[in-house]
């Protein structure tokens, strides 16, 4: 199925390379969840501060267990900081 990753900051660096700006559309296996898409971009764990999908807030604890849909976009954010 494919699905958008969009990745911020110091994240886009593990994008494909067809990748336009920082957003992808990805063809993955149906019933991939989202930490799935996680491990296999390998995304650091600590680096996924915020996961949505749709717009949606995902909670670490809720990752292995959201199941992405065909069409869906599924955005990463690494912690930021600021002032």
């Amino acid at each position: 199925m494919e699905i958008t990753l969009k990745l911020f900051s110091v994240l886009t660096k593990h994008l494909p390379e067809n990748t336009v700006r920082n957003v992808a559309q990805i063809v993955v296996p149906d019933g991939l969840s989202v930490q799935g898409v996680i491990d296999h971009y390998n995304l650091p764990n600590d680096c996924c501060h915020l996961v949505l999908v749709d717009g949606v807030y995902v909670a670490p604890s809720e990752r292995p267990d959201h199941i992405l849909e065909p069409g869906q976009a599924l955005a990463i954010w690494p912690p930021v900081a600021g002032g």
